[in-house]
C-alpha cells in the first residue's frame, strides 16, 4: 500500500511539473496581423546564370519573432517571369508551393532556392526578376528574386577540322575536350569568353590565334560563375577545368590579352624532338595565366616567348621547362597560391645534359622580369640520366659556372644570399616588388605598390616594342625609366594601397 501511495505522489508531481513547463511554452498560434515574418535578406540574388543549366543553391532564413507559433498559409514563387524559374526547398522538402508551414515561437526555418532559366535568344546578359511571396495572418510579404541569364554556344567534344572563328557575341560553353586538328586554325576574336565545364579542356594540334585587346581581353575559365559563399567568388578556385594543350605539331600559336584562370593542368606546350626549338611554338603577349592546380605553363623541348605576361599562383611551379628555348621579357612570375603553401620553386628549368647535341640543352632569357612569392624563386637542374620510358630518375642541381645557357638580366629576386655572376646580370636582390596582393583577403593583384623595388630598375634596351603598353594599356616609356615585371607602375592613393 505504501508503494502505491508513493507511486501516486510521483505521478501527481510529474503532472504538476508538466503543467509548469507547458505554461512556459506557447503552443498556441498567433493570429494577430502584427505578428508577421522577418527575413535575413530582402533579395536573393543569383550571379550570371547560364541558360538551360541548373545553378548552385542560395539560402535564406525566415524568422518568427513572436512568442507563439505562427502559421504561414502560403509560400510560393509569384511567377512574374516567363523565362525564369525559381524552385524551392522549404525546411528540407522540395516543391513549388507550400501551405500551412508552421514555425514555433522565437524559431526559424531555412528556405533553399535554385534557378533555371530558359534560352533567352539574347547575346547580352538579361536581368530576370521574380518574388517569393508569403501569406501570414492575412498579411502578404515578399522577397525579391533576381538572376542574370546568359545564353551560350555549346561545344561538346567537337573536332575543329577546318579554319574556324570564335566571336564575342555569346560565351562558348565547352564540355569534354575540343580538338583543333593539325591543318586547322582557330581564331578567337577580342572579348570572346570560353567557359569550360568540369574536366573539359582544349587540345590544339593546329594553330590558335587569340587576338584580345586591353579593352576587350579574351577569357578562358571554368563555367562556375556564381559564388562559393556570399562574399567569395569561384574565381579563387583552381582545378575547375582541364587546361590548354599545344601538341608537338602546333606551331605559330599567338595569344594576346588572354586571361586564363582556374584550370587543373594549366597550359602545356611541347616539341616533336630535342631539336624542335627553331620555330616558335607559342607566343604570349600581355596575358595572364593564373591559379592552376599544378603549373601555369609547362614547356618541353620547344620555343616559347612571353612578353608582358603574368604567371601566378600554382600548387607546383608557376613555370616548368624541360629543355627547349624560353624568351621571357617584362614578365611577372609570382606564387601566393591560396590552398597550400607552395614548396616548389616559382620557376624550374631542367637542362637535358645527358642527350647529345646543343639543342638538347635549355636556352633561357629572362629580361626585366620579377620572380617573387612564398617559395624559392628559381631552380635550375641538369638531368644526368633518363630511363627507357623517359622518366627522369636523377636530377643534379649542382650547376657550375658556364655550364648553362640561362641568363637573368635586370630581374628582381627575393633571395638575399645570391649575387650577380655567370647567370645573373644587373639583378635586384633581396628586394620586394610590393605587389598589391593581399593573400589573406583573397586579393591577387600583381601590379606594383608605391614603394616597390621594381620601379625604374629595368633596361629599356631589353624592353621589346610589343611590351611598350602593359595589359591595362599603361605606357611603360611614359616616364623614361622602365619598371620591372608585367605591369608599369601607376601611383596608388594611400587608401587603395
Amino acid at each position: 500500500m505504501r508503494n502505491m501511495k508513493l507511486s501516486l505522489w510521483i505521478v501527481v508531481a510529474l503532472i504538476a511539473i508538466t503543467g509548469m513547463m507547458s505554461s512556459c511554452i506557447e503552443d498556441g498560434f498567433t493570429t494577430l496581423s502584427s505578428d508577421v515574418l522577418a527575413f535575413n535578406k530582402d533579395t536573393v540574388a543569383f550571379d550570371t546564370v547560364i541558360t538551360m543549366q541548373g545553378t548552385a543553391t542560395k539560402q535564406m532564413v525566415v524568422y518568427n519573432r513572436s512568442k507563439k507559433q505562427i502559421n504561414i498559409s502560403s509560400i510560393k514563387v509569384a511567377g512574374l517571369s516567363s523565362k525564369g524559374h525559381f524552385h524551392l526547398n522549404v525546411d528540407g522538402i522540395r516543391g513549388d508551393e507550400f501551405k500551412n508551414v508552421e514555425i514555433r515561437g522565437n524559431d526559424s526555418i531555412y528556405i533553399f532556392i535554385e534557378a533555371y532559366i530558359d534560352e533567352l535568344e539574347e547575346n547580352e546578359p538579361t536581368l530576370l526578376e521574380d518574388s517569393l511571396k508569403f501569406e501570414t495572418n492575412g498579411v502578404s510579404q515578399s522577397v525579391l528574386l533576381t538572376a542574370w541569364g546568359q545564353d551560350v554556344i555549346r561545344l561538346s567534344g567537337d573536332t575543329i577540322s577546318r579554319n574556324r572563328r570564335l566571336t564575342a557575341d555569346k560565351p562558348y560553353l565547352i564540355y569534354d575536350t575540343v580538338f583543333v586538328s593539325e591543318r586547322a586554325t582557330l581564331t578567337i576574336d577580342p572579348g570572346a569568353t570560353l567557359l569550360f565545364h568540369d574536366k573539359a579542356a582544349m587540345r590544339c594540334a593546329g594553330k590558335m590565334i587569340a587576338n584580345g585587346t586591353a579593352e576587350e581581353p579574351i577569357t578562358f575559365r571554368g563555367d562556375r560563375l556564381d559564388r562559393i559563399v556570399e562574399s567569395t567568388s569561384f574565381d579563387i578556385m583552381s582545378g575547375q577545368w582541364g587546361g590548354i594543350i599545344f601538341t608537338p605539331s602546333a606551331k605559330g600559336n599567338v595569344l594576346k590579352h588572354v586571361v586564363m584562370k582556374g584550370s587543373t593542368i594549366g597550359m602545356h606546350c611541347s616539341g616533336k624532338d630535342i631539336n624542335d626549338t627553331t620555330q616558335r611554338a607559342l607566343k604570349l603577349v600581355n596575358c595572364v595565366l593564373t591559379n592552376s592546380a599544378s603549373t601555369c605553363l609547362a614547356i618541353s623541348t620547344c620555343f616559347v616567348e612571353a612578353i608582358g605576361t603574368e604567371f601566378s599562383d600554382a600548387a607546383q611551379e608557376v613555370i616548368w621547362s624541360q629543355g627547349g628555348k624560353l624568351l621571357m621579357s617584362q614578365c611577372t612570375f609570382a606564387n601566393n597560391y591560396l590552398f597550400v603553401v607552395p614548396s616548389l620553386p616559382i620557376v624550374s628549368l631542367h637542362d637535358m645534359a645527358f642527350l647529345n647535341g646543343d639543342n638538347s640543352r635549355i636556352k633561357a632569357r629572362f629580361n626585366n622580369c620579377i620572380l617573387y612569392g612564398l617559395s624559392d624563386e628559381f631552380r635550375v637542374g641538369i638531368l644526368k640520366e633518363q630511363n627507357k620510358d623517359d622518366t627522369v630518375y636523377w636530377v643534379d642541381d649542382g650547376v657550375g659556372e658556364g655550364k648553362l645557357d640561362v641568363y637573368m638580366r635586370y630581374c628582381l629576386l627575393k633571395g638575399s644570399e645570391r649575387e650577380d655572376g655567370a647567370y645573373f646580370i644587373n639583378c635586384v636582390w633581396d628586394a620586394d616588388p610590393c605587389f598589391l596582393t593581399v593573400r589573406d583577403d583573397q586579393i591577387f593583384d600583381y601590379r606594383l605598390g608605391n614603394e616597390s623595388d621594381a620601379i625604374g630598375k629595368g633596361n629599356p634596351d631589353l624592353c621589346p616594342d610589343e611590351a611598350r603598353y602593359d595589359r591595362y594599356g599603361v605606357d611603360r616609356r611614359a616616364n623614361g625609366a622602365i619598371d620591372l615585371g608585367a605591369y608599369a607602375w601607376v601611383f596608388v592613393p594611400d587608401e587603395e594601397e
